[in-house]
C-alpha cells in the first residue's frame, strides 16, 4: 500500500503533467493534449503538435514557462458535469472528446480541474498548493507514442519529465540519470564487443559474439545448477507449434497480434512459439501419470518470439528474441507449499551472487475487471490464497499489488534495485489452476481417480537478454571475475616476454580460467589502458623480471598487488571463480 509521502509524491508529479499541458498550449496555442499520468520516476504528457516538432532544445524555454504559470495557480478546483458540458467545454481537441464518449459509455462520472486558469478532463489528485510544492522540477526527453497504445492511431508527442519534493532529490535523480547514460548497455555492448544488431538479420534480433555468448553461458551455468539440486529435469522443445496449441492455452487471444506466423509446404499453418509453457503441458500428456510420480518439473533455457513494435525495441532490454530460464512443475494440491518454496530458494540462490536489493510482490488480479482472466473468482481465490499462504509460511516479506497478475493466475514477482537506484521486475513464480484444465491434464490420485494437476511457471532472470542490459548497466561493464568474458589478460612488457606470456595464459586456460594475451606491439601503458577499457577485471603483468623469477605482476581493480607466483594466482583465481566471487 502506498505511504503518504508517495502519495504526496504522486499528486505533485500529476500537478506538473497539468502544469507541462498549460504551459505547451500557452507557447503553441492549437496543441492538443492528451493524457498526462504520474509514473514510477515522475510524469509525461502527451500531445499533438500537428505539423511542428519539438525536442530537448525546447525544454529551457517549456521549463520557463511553466515556472510562470505555476505563480498564477492556485489549489485545483474539482467538479463533476455532464457529458454535454464536458463535450463543450473541450470541443476542439479530439482526444478528450474520445475520453468523454469512453467515460459516458461506461457511465462513469465526468470530472474537471481548474488551478485557475487551466481547465483540463481529470479525476483529480493534485497537489493542495502547487506554488508552495511543485518547485523542483525538469523536463528530460521526448518520445513518440500511438495514442492509447494503438499503433492504428496517430502517433503523439510524449514529453517526460520528473518533479520531487525536494532540490536534493532533484539533483541525486538527473545525476543518477547522467550516469545511466554513460552506462547505457548499448553502448557497453560495442564496447567491450559482447553483442551486435544487423540489418539483413533484423532488428531486436541481437547476436552475441564469444564474449557476450561467455556471460550467457556462465549464467546458464548457475541456473541448471540449482535447478539440478531441486530436481528438475532439462527438456527440449521445437520453436514452432500449430495455432490450436496457443488456442487452447489462451495466449491466442491474449497476445495473438504478437505471434509470429509460418506456413510449411502443404500451407499447414504455424506460429513461432512466443510462450514454452503449452509445449510442457504436451510432454505431461504424453503419458498416463500417477500422483507417485509427482512433482513432475520440467527446465530448459530456450528461446521464444513476439512481434515487438518497433518503435519499442530497445538494445537488450526489449527484443524480439527472447530467452527464458523457463521451467514448469506440475504437482499436486498439497504439493504446492513446497514447490513455491523450492522456487523461491533457487531464486535466492541464483541472485547471491549479485548486489541486487531484492524485493518481494504478490501480484494478484485486478477484481474490478474479471473478463480481463481466465478461470472463475473461486479458482483465482484459491491460486492468490496459496500464495499468500507460501510467503507468509517462509517469513518472506512482500506487498501485494492488485491487477498485476498473469492472465491465467496470480504470481509472485522479485524486483531488483540496481545501483542507479532503478528497479527492475525480474525473477517470478506463476500459480496456475487455468491451463491444466484447458488440456484436460490428469493423474491418478491414491483412490485411482482422475484428478487435474496444479502448475507453476518459475523463471529466474527472466529474458536472458534483458538480465544481461541490467547486469552490463548494474556494475557499468565491471562484471564479477566469474562472469567476466575475460577473465585474466597478460599483458607482455615486449615481444620477448610473449612466449612466457603464452604458457602463463595457458596455465589459466588449463585451470579452467577465461585468459587472454595482449599479442599487440604497443607500449605497456596502451596495453593497460586498453585492458582497462575493456573492463578486464586481472591484468597480469610480465616483464624480464617476471620471466626470470617464473612470476607475474597482479593488477587488478583495487590497483596493483604485486609480483606473485604464477601458480599461486591460477590457484587464487580459480578457487574465486569457483565460489563466484
Amino acid at each position: 500500500m502506498a505511504n503518504s509521502s508517495t502519495t504526496q509524491l504522486e499528486q505533485i508529479r500529476h500537478t506538473a503533467a497539468h502544469l507541462l499541458a498549460a504551459a505547451v498550449k500557452d507557447l503553441w496555442p492549437g496543441t492538443h493534449n492528451a493524457i498526462g499520468p504520474a509514473i514510477e520516476d515522475g510524469f509525461y504528457q502527451d500531445f499533438d503538435f500537428g505539423e511542428r516538432v519539438i525536442s530537448e532544445q525546447n525544454f529551457l524555454k517549456i521549463e520557463k514557462r511553466m515556472k510562470k504559470i505555476l505563480t498564477t495557480w492556485g489549489p485545483f478546483e474539482e467538479r463533476s458535469v455532464s457529458a454535454e458540458e464536458a463535450r463543450d467545454m473541450f470541443a476542439e481537441n479530439p482526444y478528450k472528446l474520445e475520453l468523454i464518449e469512453e467515460f459516458t459509455e461506461a457511465g462513469s462520472n465526468i470530472t474537471v480541474n481548474d488551478p485557475g486558469n487551466f481547465l483540463d478532463l481529470c479525476r483529480g489528485g493534485h497537489a493542495e498548493d502547487p506554488k508552495a510544492s511543485l518547485k523542483h522540477f525538469k523536463l528530460l526527453k521526448v518520445a513518440g507514442a500511438y495514442w492509447r497504445g494503438d499503433k492504428d492511431k496517430k502517433m503523439l508527442t510524449r514529453i517526460y519529465g520528473t518533479a520531487f519534493a525536494t532540490a536534493e532529490e532533484l539533483e541525486e535523480y538527473v545525476h543518477l540519470q547522467e550516469e545511466a547514460k554513460k552506462r547505457d548497455h548499448r553502448k557497453l555492448g560495442q564496447q567491450l564487443d559482447l553483442f551486435t544488431f544487423s540489418p539483413l538479420v533484423g532488428a531486436g534480433l541481437p547476436l552475441f559474439t564469444p564474449r557476450g555468448t561467455a556471460i550467457r553461458d556462465e549464467l546458464s551455468k548457475l541456473l541448471t545448477e540449482l535447478q539440478g539440486v531441486a530436481g528438475y529435469a532439462k527438456t527440449d522443445i521445437p520453436h514452432l507449434a500449430k495455432p490450436e496449441l496457443y488456442k487452447t492455452s489462451g495466449h491466442w487471444d491474449k497476445f495473438g497480434d504478437s505471434l509470429f506466423h509460418v506456413k510449411g509446404k502443404g500451407d499447414e499453418p504455424f506460429v513461432v512459439k512466443p510462450m514454452n509453457c503449452p509445449h510442457h503441458t504436451q510432454i505431461f500428456a504424453s503419458r498416463s501419470r500417477s500422483y507417485r510420480d509427482l512433482p513432475i518439473r520440467f527446465a530448459e533455457i530456450t528461446k521464444v518470439y513476439r512481434d515487438e513494435q518497433a518503435g519499442e525495441l530497445l538494445g537488450l532490454a526489449r527484443v524480439r528474441s527472447i530467452t527464458q530460464d523457463d521451467a514448469h512443475v506440475f504437482c499436486t494440491p498439497d504439493q504446492v507449499g513446497q514447490e513455491i518454496a523450492t522456487a523461491m530458494g533457487i531464486i535466492h540462490d541464483f541472485y547471491q551472487p549479485f548486489d541486487f536489493e531484492l524485493t518481494v510482490r504478490l501480484s494478484l488480479s485486478d477484481s474490478a475487471n474479471p473478463d480481463a482472466y481466465l478461470g472463475t473468482p473461486e479458482i483465482w481465490k484459491s491460486a492468490e490464497s496459496s500464495l499468500r499462504d507460501a510467503l507468509n509460511e517462509h517469513g518472506v516479506e512482500f506487498v501485494e499489488e492488485e491487477g498485476e497478475a498473469a492472465f491465467y493466475g496470480p504470481k509472485i514477482d522479485y524486483t531488483a534495485t540496481d545501483s542507479l537506484k532503478r528497479r527492475w521486475q525480474l525473477a517470478t513464480v506463476q500459480l496456475d489452476l487455468n491451463m491444466p484444465e484447458r488440456f484436460e491434464l490428469k493423474y491418478t490420485d491414491g483412490d485411482g481417480n482422475p484428478q487435474t494437476p496444479i502448475m507453476i511457471h518459475r523463471a529466474i532472470s527472466g529474458a536472458q537478454e534483458r538480465f544481461i542490459a541490467v547486469l552490463l548497466e548494474h556494475y557499468n561493464g565491471h562484471l564479477p571475475l566469474w562472469l567476466s568474458p575475460t577473465q585474466v589478460i597478460v599483458l607482455p612488457i615486449s615481444d620477448e616476454q610473449l612466449p612466457y606470456a603464452q604458457s602463463v595464459a595457458e596455465q589459466f586456460t588449463a585451470a579452467g580460467v577465461r585468459a587472454e594475451v595482449d599479442q599487440r606491439t604497443e607500449s605497456i601503458g596502451k596495453k593497460i589502458r586498453n585492458a582497462e577499457l575493456m573492463r578486464h577485471p586481472v591484468m597480469l603483468i610480465v616483464g624480464k623480471k617476471e620471466v626470470d623469477a617464473d612470476t607475474v605482476a597482479v593488477r587488478d581493480q583495487d590497483g596493483d598487488q604485486g609480483s606473485k607466483k604464477t601458480a599461486t594466482v591460477v590457484a587464487d583465481l580459480a578457487k574465486q571463480i569457483a565460489e563466484r566471487i
